[in-house]
């Protein structure tokens, strides 16, 4: 963990994420391993994202004995990606979470409002029953995060937490002012935007270097 001046942000500096960021942010890293950084990353964030989950105790039997023991328990999880960069770190959180339904949101950013487009929108039925984590590699200016959020509250969901690669403060802000309720958990908090709205220093379009349409 990191100090900022973001109370809903955290900061995961585990060396093993740091390490696998570089190697995405190195702009001669090719698709295929970027896309497996992204996954194993994703699976790491996972792990930290839940670390709150509830758990309760229940009776099992070992080979030795019989004892009580923790299971999570409470909500259920749904994992939402924002297409189409979400889904590159998909797999490794499902790889964790193997019981979590998954839903997408399609939103793309309008490149002279920088404002989000919505063109796709598929969740479970019983969302709002469930404790939802949203994946998009970049929050850069949260326009996109924040219309997602939006769209889910709107379908009853009161449990959100928000996971990315990279955030720039920015983004942050955004986030903070808009859904105050909704953790970040984020690899890097980087400098800036740029005037185009990409986060500095940033790794490029997380979406075109996972896909390989850079």
């Amino acid at each position: 963990m990191m100090k900022h001046e973001f109370p809903n942000l955290r900061v995961i500096l585990h060396p093993l994420i740091q390490h696998k960021l570089t190697q995405m942010r190195d702009e001669t890293t090719n698709t295929e391993r970027f896309r497996r950084f992204v996954r194993e990353v994703g699976q790491m964030l996972a792990y930290e994202v839940t670390r709150d989950l509830p758990t309760e105790l229940v009776e099992v039997r070992t080979p030795i004995a019989t004892f009580r023991s923790p299971m999570i328990a409470g909500k259920q999880q749904c994992l939402v990606s924002i297409l189409r960069a979400g889904n590159g770190m998909l797999d490794g959180m499902l790889e964790l979470l193997p019981a979590a339904k998954v839903g997408h949101i399609g939103l793309y950013r309008d490149p002279s409002t920088l404002e989000p487009v919505e063109y796709y929108f598929k969740v479970p039925s019983d969302i709002a029953e469930r404790m939802v984590i949203v994946c998009d590699p970049m929050l850069a200016t949260g326009n996109s995060a924040v219309a997602a959020i939006n769209r889910l509250k709107d379908h009853g969901v009161t449990s959100i937490k928000l996971v990315c690669l990279l955030a720039a403060p920015e983004g942050v802000r955004a986030m903070l002012e808009r859904h105050p309720d909704v953790t970040v958990t984020v690899a890097a908090l980087d400098e800036k935007l740029n005037d185009h709205g990409y986060i500095v220093p940033g790794l490029g379009d997380a979406g075109d270097r996972i896909f390989g349409t850079r």
